[in-house]
């Protein structure tokens, strides 16, 4: 069967300006987010785990943004807003997977802060490029595992009316609403694993910053605490957006009062935060910045010698 998304907008009339703001977003965090990549990798100083890291992170948001915003896009230019049974729960399974992912990888970026500062001796032998590898590797396969399991419960549903979700996209709480199966299985075992895909990452993301804030105070000059704070500003920034949002989406109760609510945090950590993350990066980190001023001049100089 297919179901029909009823989107973030009922009103005809502003099907063409949702339609531009949303194509002038993904457009902006794909090229944020593929520019940060292409730095850490042409730029040497960049090459250390941090960036590593980081790049990783900006992967992460260009496929988090295109299992969405696509099929979005496409409804409001054609009108159409039905998705096939079988689209809808592959969509929502490559969105869970990233959402886990990046859980993760999060947590292991406050990992690599926490050894950097308080740390500092032990970081260059504790951080290798082998453990990066790893620990990105990990951050990856557990999203896809976790969600898999997911994925293989909620193929066994039965969906036999009604078709609308009222979301703009698949997401897990909207889908549930549809079945006319037993759930009760499915959500005993996505409760167990919120825990290991969410609740885990952020209490250790959270532990992580509690010790290093600790180390940053007890640093005797406030220009030593200015630049120690500086190094993990950006990544604390992030952190605070996409969780706030997250608990607030998943902990509000889906009521018809609440719903339009729903959608507008929804939006924001499903589109406006892989549109942040770059800029927050960008902005506020000096080696980001200094890496990009020398691929523009070079990108000038290669102009004009052609």
């Amino acid at each position: 069967m297919d179901f029909v998304l009823l989107g973030i907008g009922n009103v005809p009339s502003l099907q063409t300006p949702l339609f531009i703001l949303l194509f002038m977003i993904y457009l902006v965090t794909m090229v944020g987010n593929i520019l940060i990549v292409v730095l850490v990798v042409a730029d040497w100083h960049l090459h250390t785990p941090m960036y590593f890291f980081l790049s990783n992170l900006s992967s992460l948001e260009i496929c988090y943004s295109s299992t969405i915003l696509p099929q979005l896009l496409v409804s409001f230019l054609t009108g159409d807003r039905t998705i096939a049974a079988q689209g809808c729960i592959v969509q929502f399974y490559f969105f869970a997977s990233f959402v886990v992912t990046e859980c993760y990888l999060l947590a292991v970026m406050s990992y690599d802060r926490y050894l950097a500062i308080c740390q500092p001796l032990l970081y260059a032998s504790l951080m290798t490029w082998k453990v990066s590898l790893q620990l990105a590797a990990v951050s990856w396969l557990v999203g896809l595992l976790i969600s898999t399991v997911v994925i293989s419960f909620i193929s066994e549903l039965k969906f036999c009316g009604p078709k609308a979700i009222d979301h703009f996209f698949c997401d897990f709480k909207p889908l549930l609403e549809l079945a006319c199966s037993d759930t009760s299985m499915l959500t005993l075992v996505t409760f167990f694993l919120s825990f290991l895909d969410l609740v885990f990452p952020f209490l250790f993301t959270l532990a992580s910053y509690v010790c290093i804030i600790a180390a940053i105070l007890r640093i005797p000059s406030s220009v030593g605490r200015q630049k120690a704070f500086s190094t993990c500003s950006s990544h604390l920034t992030v952190v605070n957006v996409f969780y706030g949002t997250l608990i607030i989406v998943y902990m509000l109760p889906r009521t018809p009062q609440l719903r339009q609510l729903n959608k507008v945090f929804s939006f924001s950590y499903t589109v406006l935060t892989p549109l942040v993350n770059p800029l927050i990066y960008s902005l506020r980190n000096r080696e980001v910045r200094e890496a990009l001023r020398k691929a523009l001049r070079k990108a000038l100089v290669c102009t004009q010698n052609s």
